[in-house]
C-alpha cells in the first residue's frame, strides 16, 4: 500500500500542503489531533474545509476502536530495554517498553541523567542481552550529556565505545523554543537512523 501524504486530503492542494508543513503538519497523524482553528490558522482555509481535512486524515487513519486481541497482537511487537538494575527492571515490568513514554522523576542527583547514560548504550544490545539492537537519539536540555560517561559504560559492559558513541544522536537544547525544534526534526532522524530510544533529558 503506497503510503499516504497530506496532498491526499480533499481541500489540501500544493499550496495549503507547503503552508501545513511549514507550520509542523508534516503527517496525517499531527492534522488528525489537530483543532479546526489551528488548520484555519496554518493555511487559511476555511472552517468547513478544515473539518474536512481532519476527518479525512482521522479516517485514513483508522483511529476508532480494536478488539483487545488485536491489541494483544500488536503488543507483541513492543520491546524491552534492561536499565542496568534488576530491581528497576523488576518495577518496570521486565525494562523500559519501547513504543511507550516512560518518566523518571527525582531530586537534583537521584541518577536520571545516569539512567538516560546506560539506556543509551543498552538500546544497542541484542535482544538476549536487554536490548533491541538500535540506536538512541539524545535531546540535552541542561548541558549535562557526557560522552566520557558513555565510553565509561560501553567499556564496562565489553562494547566497542567508538561504536556505542557513533550510535547515539545528540542535540543540544539551549531553550525551550530550540527544544521544539529539535523534538520537531527528531522525526527525520527516526526514520533515517533506525532510532529505537529517544530521550529527553
Amino acid at each position: 500500500m503506497p503510503e499516504i501524504s497530506i496532498e491526499d486530503l480533499p481541500g489540501v492542494g500544493p499550496k495549503a500542503a507547503e503552508k501545513l508543513r511549514e507550520a509542523g503538519y508534516t503527517d496525517l497523524m499531527s492534522i488528525a489531533a489537530a483543532s479546526a482553528g489551528e488548520l484555519i490558522d496554518a493555511c487559511g482555509v476555511g472552517d468547513a474545509t478544515a473539518e474536512k481535512i481532519i476527518e479525512a486524515a482521522r479516517s485514513m487513519l483508522d483511529m476508532g476502536f480494536q478488539t483487545a486481541s488485536e491489541v494483544l497482537e500488536k503488543r507483541k511487537s513492543i520491546g524491552k530495554i534492561k536499565t542496568g538494575s534488576e530491581n528497576l527492571d523488576g518495577l518496570l515490568g521486565g525494562g523500559v517498553e519501547t513504543q511507550a513514554i516512560t518518566e523518571a522523576h527525582g531530586a537534583f542527583g537521584s541518577g536520571k541523567t545516569q539512567l538516560a547514560f546506560q539506556l543509551a548504550v543498552n538500546v544497542q544490545l541484542p535482544k538476549e542481552k536487554g536490548g533491541v539492537n538500535g540506536k538512541c537519539l539524545f535531546i540535552d536540555t541542561e548541558g549535562t550529556f557526557r560522552p566520557d560517561r558513555i565510553v565509561q559504560i560501553a567499556e564496562a559492559m565489553e562494547l566497542d565505545p567508538k561504536k556505542v558513541l557513533k550510535n547515539i544522536f545528540v542535540g543540544r537544547a539551549f531553550n525551550s523554543d530550540h527544544q521544539v525544534l529539535l523534538a520537531e526534526k527528531a522525526k527525520d532522524v527516526i526514520k533515517d537512523q533506525g532510532i529505537k530510544l529517544f530521550i529527553i533529558d
